[in-house]
């Protein structure tokens, strides 16, 4: 009984003493992000930022102009424009201030009708979208046809997964204003040669129409049921087959149907759709603009894609209207690293009619996971500082300065450690950022001029004056 007094004395005694410690351990929140959202650190963006000057290139080179649109698009603009499931992953903002004290609430309000009284905006979800509703709003500023390209960030509230994010970069190319079927094949070279420059091997860009798809599934009998149709289809590598056709069922497609759906699936060659399509207007105008992207392209040749014909690629967005494209790297199971399509009635939606688009979008995100894991990043492309000075001291660091000005000058990144501290700590520094040159100046190199240069890399020490340094790492 003593000894457990004691140490009951003892105990409180310490939570006592340690109270207030204790308490800031228990209120302390533990810092995190929200899922499918990610931070990037400096390695990363190094790699990131080499394939969006990859794709910049291209686009440009294309003769590509660059455009952005804001974050925050009025909820209007969005819904709507990628079907019922596309309609649900949109990220919706809040009213500012009390907005619920200006909503009615009675016993018939839902979620969906209580939404559309506290929500106003939204993140947007695409890139092409928001697009569209700029072409409209600054028609009479564009010279048609107009040749955008876009790099920027979209959100989807999407269950998070390998190569699925919340939040993730799309890269787009958009021709608008000419129904041109040149505009498709000059997108099919642009993925080739981008793909092409990235080194990344083994690259399929598969080929099909939504007039092919209109065409087989009014022979189907169920032209009141495409989108649901192209929904489920859309799903077919995830699904399988028998999947798709219990969806398409449940949704009102009749059994006898799916024999129709089973030979056009059956179909490789496009050139055996002719006969399947002789009774759909629609389907042989689809087969048609498809014949002639595929020949063009074909005749022209890619640098190390392959252009695939697939009458099972849907794209399940409402607005693609014509020639439809996904790309996949098969050396990795990613999904999709890229599509796209032709759009006919998307900038109708805002009032603007009869102006045809096509586009494609690249996924930086998928992309850069193929890149890392297939070994295809270039050496040192992560370096952020090539050459540092060793700081020995305020007049050696002062020394310094106007050296380490003519080396920025002439485009060699550098710096200077910033204090006078143990060389240990300063190459232990310089290491961890993978720089190549370490320069030393001490009294001597003062007085004659002649730098120490290290090479960090093999470990070898040079001799050189600023003038030949900057001409040898030019």
């Amino acid at each position: 009984m003593i000894c457990l007094k004691f140490f009951d004395s003892k105990l409180m005694k310490f939570i006592n003493n340690n109270l207030r410690y204790l308490q800031t351990i228990m209120s302390t929140t533990k810092p995190t992000i929200p899922k499918g959202m990610r931070d990037f650190g400096s390695q990363v963006m190094f790699r990131r930022n080499y394939i969006f000057e990859t794709v910049k290139r291209a686009f440009e080179c294309y003769g590509y102009a660059p455009i952005e649109t804001p974050t925050m698009e009025n909820i209007q603009t969005l819904t709507g424009k990628y079907g019922d499931e596309g309609d649900r992953l949109i990220f919706k903002v809040l009213n500012s201030g009390d907005y619920l004290s200006k909503a009615t609430l009675d016993e018939n309000t839902t979620s969906k009708s209580l939404t559309k009284q506290i929500v106003e905006k939204a993140l947007r979800y695409d890139l092409t979208v928001p697009f569209a509703r700029f072409v409209v709003q600054n028609r009479n500023d564009i010279t048609f046809p107009f040749k955008r390209y876009q790099m920027q960030n979209v959100w989807r509230a999407d269950r998070p997964q390998k190569g699925r994010y919340r939040e993730f970069y799309q890269c787009d190319a958009d021709v608008i204003g000419t129904d041109s079927l040149l505009c498709e094949v000059e997108l099919v070279q642009l993925y080739d040669d981008v793909f092409t420059k990235l080194n990344i091997p083994n690259v399929d860009i598969y080929i099909n129409n939504r007039k092919v798809l209109s065409g087989m599934v009014e022979l189907m009998g169920a032209s009141d049921l495409f989108d649901d149709v192209v929904i489920a289809l859309d799903k077919l590598d995830k699904i399988g087959i028998d999947k798709v056709k219990e969806e398409m069922e449940s949704k009102g497609v009749k059994k006898e149907a799916l024999s129709i759906l089973d030979t056009f699936l059956n179909t490789t060659n496009v050139g055996d759709l002719s006969s399947l399509l002789e009774n759909s207007a629609t389907g042989k105008k689809g087969l048609e603009e498809l014949q002639f992207v595929i020949n063009s392209v074909n005749n022209l040749g890619l640098q190390s894609a392959n252009l695939i014909f697939d009458i099972t690629l849907a794209r399940g967005l409402n607005y693609y209207t014509g020639c439809i494209l996904e790309v996949k790297a098969n050396d990795v199971a990613i999904g999709s690293i890229g599509g796209g399509g032709r759009y006919d009635d998307l900038t109708s939606i805002f009032g603007l009619k009869d102006v045809s688009g096509v586009g494609i979008s690249f996924g930086i995100d998928r992309i850069y996971i193929v890149m890392e894991e297939l070994g295809l990043f270039p050496d040192n492309i992560d370096v952020s500082t090539k050459v540092m000075f060793a700081n020995f001291g305020e007049q050696e660091a002062a020394f310094c300065l106007p050296l380490l000005k003519q080396l920025r000058s002439a485009g060699i990144s550098s710096e200077l450690y910033p204090k006078k501290s143990k060389m240990k700590k300063q190459m232990s520094y310089a290491n961890n950022k993978c720089v190549q040159f370490v320069i030393m100046v001490g009294e001597d190199e003062m007085e004659s001029g002649i730098l120490s240069i290290k090479n960090m890399e093999s470990g070898e020490q040079s001799n050189l004056n600023i003038t030949d340094l900057i001409k040898e790492l030019s």
